[in-house]
C-alpha cells in the first residue's frame, strides 16, 4: 500500500495523475490529508482524503509520495509525521517517490546523498548531496524522483515499474495514452 501525502498548496496534477495511474494498476493507494481531511491543491481543487494523517500506520506502508507544489511542499516539509513516515520509509528501505519541489525535502534530509535525482528547475541546490539529472523522472533505489507537473505521468509510471514491472507500466502507458 502506498501512502500519498496532500497538504494544503500541492499541485493537483502531481498528485491526482501518479493516484489513478497506480489504482490502474491495482496498486493500493490511501490518500493522507496532513493540513486535515478535506486538502486545497495550489488551484484552489479540494480533495477529501481517504484518512487524516494522525490515522496512518506507516508499518502497514509500501511506500510513500509527495507531491510537490507551493505552498503544498513547505507543509510537507513542517509535517512531524510526513517526517516520521520519510524517516521509516529510508530506514526500511521503502519507496519515498517526490516531484516537483518536494524532493528538497529529501535533501533537507540528506536522504539524496550520492543518488541520481531531478526537482522543479531552480531547486537544485535544495538537493544536498545528489547527482541532478536533467530526466523528467529518475530512480535510484527506493527513491524516484520527478520533474514537475509535466513530468506526472513519467513519475507515475516509474512508480509502477518499482512496484509491479516494465510491462504494467507500458500497459498503463497504453491506456491513458490512447486519447492522444
Amino acid at each position: 500500500m502506498v501512502y500519498v501525502f496532500l497538504a494544503d498548496g500541492f499541485e493537483e496534477v502531481e498528485a491526482v495523475t501518479p493516484i489513478d495511474y497506480l489504482r490502474r494498476a491495482d496498486i493500493e493507494v490511501i490518500t493522507v490529508g496532513v493540513t486535515g481531511k478535506t486538502v486545497t491543491g495550489a488551484h484552489n481543487i479540494s480533495v477529501l482524503c481517504d484518512i487524516s494523517v494522525d490515522e496512518i500506520d506507516i508499518s502497514k506502508a509500501d511506500g510513500i509520495i509527495l507531491p510537490g507544489g507551493m505552498p503544498g511542499t513547505l507543509n510537507l516539509e513542517n509535517s512531524a509525521e510526513v517526517q516520521s513516515s520519510i524517516d521509516y520509509c529510508n530506514k526500511n528501505g521503502l519507496l519515498i517517490a517526490a516531484i516537483c519541489a518536494a524532493p528538497s525535502v529529501l535533501g533537507h534530509k540528506n536522504i539524496l546523498q550520492g543518488k541520481k535525482a531531478v526537482c522543479f528547475p531552480g531547486f537544485e541546490s535544495e538537493l544536498h548531496g545528489a547527482d541532478v539529472t536533467s530526466d523528467f523522472a529518475v530512480t535510484d533505489g527506493n527513491i524516484i524522483t520527478a520533474k514537475g507537473a509535466g513530468s506526472a505521468s513519467e513519475f507515475a509510471f516509474e512508480i509502477i515499474k518499482y512496484f509491479r514491472d516494465e510491462q504494467t507500466a507500458l500497459q498503463i502507458k497504453s491506456v491513458v495514452q490512447t486519447c492522444y
